[in-house]
């Protein structure tokens, strides 16, 4: 049996004359939740719909938890559990009822089916809400019978795409909370994409970044900073009319700043304080009013800038039909 949840070797996908898929080559371990981060367009949703069956590679092999996914697609998908950006629950049914109808066309045995929507309302904190119809639960609860539903079938590997978007704070450290549990207590493994990179910080043990077809970036959090090479960074928030004056006084503080849409930012070296001592003083010397003047250290929102030149965008489709390919497929 692989050591390995997923592994994808020297995939290719063509469109015409577009490469969208690049020799892209990733390992995941088993227990792992991994992070995978990418631009519209960078070929993060044709991988994605790759490794569930939905395309077929132009070369190159894709296997989840030992199994080739060329060979035996069917074998292959009912290891792999989905919960797609859109929730999808049925409003005029109870949350038990939702599990119970998921079940059948998962196949689930009558004999097992009931111990496993149990399970699963337990699972997601929602047992006491069992009877109660989903259209009437927050979209946080909402999110939690959807992501209870794609663990019906005892999968190995789940797959979540932007698991927490439009979701406030209180409900997306919920669904982190659950996310933990289904992988610490469960074993199960996570893929997840997210437009939120501090949900990536925070969630995952190494992170994957995809651009232009291929993976630039691979590594934990901690090691995908460190690959930039980026100390402390300074960042001075201005009007837009003034950020280019910004960018000169960085400059003359011997720094290589960038223009971002609201601020200035830049490394801040050895003696990151000293810079920006002197920084306060070219603003005051200029009389430009700075709205905020920071420093942190490296984010993964600065290593995803550093490699890629742009902010994580939604991308349209990384999922689709991915549901209805997927069920009842066994267990």
């Amino acid at each position: 049996m692989s050591e390995y949840a997923i592994e994808i070797s020297n995939l290719v996908k063509k469109f015409d004359k577009l490469t969208a898929v690049n020799g892209v080559n990733l390992k995941i371990k088993k227990g792992e939740i991994f992070g995978l981060l990418g631009p519209n367009g960078a070929g993060k949703s044709t991988t994605i719909n790759m490794l569930l069956g939905l395309l077929a590679p132009t070369s190159g092999g894709i296997s989840v938890n030992g199994i080739n996914m060329l060979k035996e697609p069917e074998k292959a998908k009912g290891q792999i559990g989905i919960v797609t950006q859109e929730t999808v629950v049925e409003p005029e049914l109870t949350a038990e009822d939702n599990l119970m109808i998921f079940g059948r066309l998962y196949q689930i045995p009558q004999k097992e089916l009931q111990k496993d929507i149990d399970f699963a309302l337990e699972l997601a904190d929602l047992e006491g809400f069992r009877k109660a119809y989903a259209g009437t639960f927050s979209g946080g609860m909402k999110r939690r019978l959807e992501t209870a539903k794609a663990l019906m079938h005892t999968p190995e590997v789940i797959l979540l795409d932007e698991p927490t978007t439009g979701l406030d704070v209180q409900n997306r450290t919920k669904i982190w909370e659950l996310l933990r549990k289904i992988n610490k207590e469960q074993k199960v493994t996570i893929l997840m994409t997210t437009q939120y990179l501090e949900e990536a910080d925070q969630l995952c043990d190494r992170i994957g970044i995809i651009d232009h077809g291929k993976l630039i970036a691979l590594g934990t959090p901690s090691e995908l900073r460190q690959k930039i090479g980026m100390s402390t960074i300074i960042e001075v928030a201005a009007d837009k009319d003034d950020l280019a004056k910004v960018e000169q006084i960085f400059k003359k503080a011997g720094l290589e700043p960038k223009v971002l849409a609201n601020k200035v930012e830049a490394s801040g070296g050895s003696k990151p304080v000293e810079k920006v001592g002197k920084i306060l003083r070219l603003l005051s010397a200029s009389k430009i009013d700075a709205h905020n003047i920071s420093m942190h250290e490296p984010t993964i929102d600065d290593v995803f800038l550093k490699l890629t030149g742009t902010a994580v965008r939604d991308e349209e489709g990384s999922f689709k039909d991915s549901r209805s390919a997927m069920l009842g497929r066994g267990r």
